[in-house]
């Protein structure tokens, strides 16, 4: 199975691409379509950004399917939801979180909900993941 369509569209609506190293609002050096990296890393292409948005989201691909493996029984574009969800946030994060429990739970009437608290980076409520986390829970509704 690949990665869900709606997993690369989220992922490359939100993050942008950057060809430079820039510090984002959570306080991580990133590059390309939310690539984390040194401040030192070089300029890329897009091509190049591309390589290491396919290579990240195999990875949250693969967390989220360890976490959730029921995921695979429902709507792929709910897979596709957590998935970007994980891409953004770590899979660590979706390993110890409530969000977690209510999937695996098929408690889907509650996702939407425990999405919407993951709204901070840096200690402060952000706009960007506020709008992300919408438009995951969409999928859900």
């Amino acid at each position: 199975m690949d990665v869900p369509s709606n997993t690369i569209d989220l992922a490359m609506a939100f993050e942008g691409f950057y060809s430079k190293p820039y510090l984002c609002p959570a306080g991580y050096w990133t590059i390309g379509w939310g690539h984390l990296c040194s401040k030192d890393h070089p300029p890329i292409t897009k091509e190049q950004g591309q390589r290491y948005l396919a290579k990240d989201l195999h990875t949250a691909f693969s967390g989220t399917l360890r976490i959730c493996p029921i995921l695979l029984m429902m709507p792929e574009v709910w897979l596709g939801a957590i998935c970007d969800f994980v891409f953004n946030l770590g899979v660590g994060r979706l390993q110890s979180s409530t969000l977690r429990r209510r999937i695996n739970a098929e408690e889907w009437d509650d996702v939407p909900y425990e999405l919407s608290r993951w709204v901070y980076g840096g200690g402060k409520k952000l706009r960007g993941l506020v709008l992300r986390r919408e438009a995951e829970s969409a999928f859900f509704n």
